[in-house]
């Protein structure tokens, strides 16, 4: 065997060591896929679309979903921990939410108990109210926020996530007392749109792409978004003189105890799905931006981000 021949055979016998049991030439034969969250939501949205765009991208074959909705995604965390141990074939969704839900509710499982692979996306939040609503712009509603903080309910994700942080930032800039926000956590996206666009709450606050079909269809009217400029037509808060900034991030992540050639095999599946037209797609489609940062990188900004979470949490009194 000559020596262009052998380093030919040596990278092939490589590549395939990389590869978790299951996978092939044509990927990943079957990956299972834990979305902490009911359907119809961010982590759902975001999850399927990953997986559409690895099986675009050939990386996976097949892939199986399971929503354990709750606590800010602790419930499934505990379920991923306890029951993927080991296994390279299985994924986790999670993001900012699960951060701030763990730090609020002090929740015996944490994010230092799975795999890192990959920070995805990042979002801006929009602030909607259903479109019969007498506030009209969010000078209106925060104005009666502001006057009977009870008497305003405010409808998002899980108690301690993005969207709470949002609204307790609102509430601090404009001199309201965070402690007392009447805040409504919803398990999944489907529950939340149905409960904003009834009136069952007086404001609505998620992901951009979360509500962006309903705001389209004139069933919500957004107030404001949490970026720095305007988005989509819809004014900024800090364009509306409320100086309030928040984006919010989403990844993957692998079982505990799998082993590091399993872990950047994974990186490698997710990174293919990552660069496919389709996933490229799905970011236009609901205004995400891309955020990828792998591995180790990853890991060191989810320990940097746990610590910062902790610290707007703590500043605005809202940990148990």
């Amino acid at each position: 065997m000559n020596r262009r021949h052998f380093s030919a055979a040596a990278l092939g016998v490589l590549a395939t060591a990389m590869l978790p049991p299951s996978a092939s030439a044509q990927g990943i034969a079957t990956l299972k896929m834990l979305i902490p969250a009911n359907p119809g939501g961010g982590w759902d949205q975001t999850g399927r679309a990953l997986a559409a765009a690895m099986q675009a991208a050939k990386s996976v074959q097949n892939v199986q979903f399971d929503n354990k909705g709750g606590a800010a995604g602790t419930i499934g965390l505990a379920q991923f921990v306890n029951a993927a141990k080991g296994d390279p074939n299985t994924l986790m969704m999670g993001g900012m939410v699960m951060v701030g839900g763990i730090a609020l509710n002090k929740s015996p499982v944490d994010l230092t108990m799975v795999t890192p692979i990959a920070r995805l996306t990042t979002e801006y939040e929009v602030i909607v109210v259903p479109a019969n609503s007498p506030h009209k712009t969010i000078g209106d509603l925060v104005k009666a926020f502001k006057a009977e903080p009870g008497k305003v309910s405010w409808g998002g994700g899980s108690a301690g996530g993005t969207d709470h942080i949002l609204v307790g930032l609102i509430a601090k800039a404009i001199g309201a007392d965070p402690s007392k926000i009447n805040y409504v956590p919803f398990k999944g996206g489907g529950e939340a749109i149905t409960s904003i666009i009834g009136g069952h709450v007086a404001a609505g606050v998620s992901g951009l792409g979360e509500f962006a079909e309903q705001i389209k269809a004139g069933r919500m009217r957004a107030l404001a978004v949490s970026s720095p400029k305007a988005l989509d037509g819809i004014a900024s808060l800090k364009e509306q003189g409320i100086d309030v900034e928040l984006g919010n991030w989403r990844g993957i992540f692998a079982a505990p105890g799998i082993t590091p050639a399993q872990r950047d095999a994974l990186i490698a599946t997710v990174k293919a799905g990552t660069e496919s037209p389709m996933w490229k797609e799905s970011l236009t489609k609901f205004g995400w931006d891309a955020a990828y940062l792998p591995g180790d990188e990853y890991k060191k900004f989810l320990d940097e981000d746990i610590k910062r979470i902790g610290a707007i949490i703590d500043s605005l009194g809202l940990r148990k």
